[in-house]
């Protein structure tokens, strides 16, 4: 059984920074509906082309948006964390995602009904607003990602990809990441991740063990990533500023989330 907000002391739901951002009488309206579950790591929420009655916020987790060719090949083409949702092609007129979220990250998520979200989104105002703002964001994080893998060196990727993570782990500066997750995220052959992971552990940028990935110099690993990183860095200020200023990783301690098999 997954825990309603609604029948706990928790006021609001906390961590994620589009609910944050709603005015409490919109919030209030979403509150007995929304869901507080732990996402575990690897589970799929999404297959692209099947529907889903549900959205997910995430407060803790980071899910990755996988586009799949028909021969298996994959690459992320986006990364959702405590700044978004994973879901919102629902609100765009479409029945079913076009790519498939997989939980990259374990950690508690808000779940919500997509009907539910369209009632709230059809209403206007700031919740609206603030959706509109991110599907922007979303937009332009997938058009970066399609730039960047074409024309930025393996390296750079490796490091725009580990600081996309670390921005949405408010202060942890250790990544639990496989090489073959990040070769399959960014649609290359492991042995490349292999090589470039060794020439940062050999700068001192990072400490690699497996299974694990320790920052040890992140202003060094920025000047070594692609102007990519920069670029979305800045978009996300521009159209989410609160996401990149304030620290949402606290999670209300009123409840105890479930795991959920989503």
């Amino acid at each position: 059984m997954v825990m309603s907000l609604a029948t706990t002391s928790a006021n609001a739901p906390r961590g994620n920074h589009l609910l944050g951002q709603w005015p409490q009488e919109e919030l209030a309206r979403v509150l007995p509906h929304l869901e507080a579950v732990e996402l575990l790591k690897g589970r799929v929420l999404f297959e692209a082309g099947t529907p889903s009655p549900h959205v997910f916020f995430p407060a803790t987790s980071i899910v990755s948006l996988i586009y799949t060719t028909h021969s298996g090949a994959s690459s992320q083409v986006a990364m959702v964390g405590p700044e978004g949702l994973v879901g919102i092609s629902g609100l765009m007129g479409g029945e079913s995602p076009a790519s498939r979220a997989v939980v990259q990250r374990a950690g508690l998520a808000y779940r919500l009904r997509l009907n539910t979200l369209r009632e709230e989104f059809q209403r206007g105002g700031l919740v609206t607003h603030s959706l509109l703002r991110y599907m922007q964001s979303l937009i332009t994080q997938m058009a970066q990602a399609a730039v960047c893998n074409r024309h930025h060196a393996l390296e750079r990727q490796l490091c725009r990809w580990l600081l996309q993570c670390l921005d949405r782990q408010h202060g942890h500066s250790e990544l639990s990441v496989t090489q073959e997750l990040i070769a399959n995220m960014l649609g290359v052959r492991r042995e490349g991740v292999t090589e470039g992971a060794q020439r940062l552990q050999a700068a001192g940028l990072i400490r690699y063990t497996r299974g694990h990935i320790a920052v040890l110099d992140r202003p060094g690993l920025e000047a070594r990533a692609c102007e990519c990183y920069s670029l979305l860095k800045l978009d996300f200020q521009r159209l989410l500023p609160q996401a990149v200023t304030e620290t949402h990783a606290t999670t209300s301690a009123a409840f105890a989330p479930v795991a959920v098999q989503a």
